[in-house]
């Protein structure tokens, strides 16, 4: 597969997966607190911010300070929100990965 059928695939799994878990929870993107995807690539962040409709406050990356962490880049983002203050108590926190053999999922959590 080339870059961008990857880029495509992966921004099109991620919101499929995310509106799903949204959806299964009678939730929707507007619900979300904080949105902490897989670190690995800023475009497939921001175009999956932007279709679910997210302000970037909303949206955290830390892509930047530390490039991809691989399998540890939510818990890392996670930890690095909560600890600046990113994530209350009641906050709804969606977490949304892509990976290796190109397997994707989300997950919702209430803080």
């Amino acid at each position: 597969m080339q870059g961008n059928e990857v880029f495509k695939l992966a921004v099109r799994a991620m919101e499929d997966a995310a509106l799903q878990a949204l959806e299964k929870n009678g939730l929707t993107p507007s619900d979300i607190s904080i949105f902490i995807p897989h670190q690995a690539n800023r475009r497939i962040i921001d175009a999956i911010g932007k279709r679910l409709g997210l302000s970037n406050d909303k949206v955290y990356v830390n892509l930047d300070r530390y490039g991809n962490t691989s399998a540890a880049s939510i818990p890392l983002a996670l930890d690095e929100a909560n600890r600046g203050g990113r994530i209350n108590e009641g906050d709804i926190v969606l977490f949304d990965a892509f990976g290796g053999g190109l397997t994707w999922a989300s997950v919702l959590l209430r803080w």
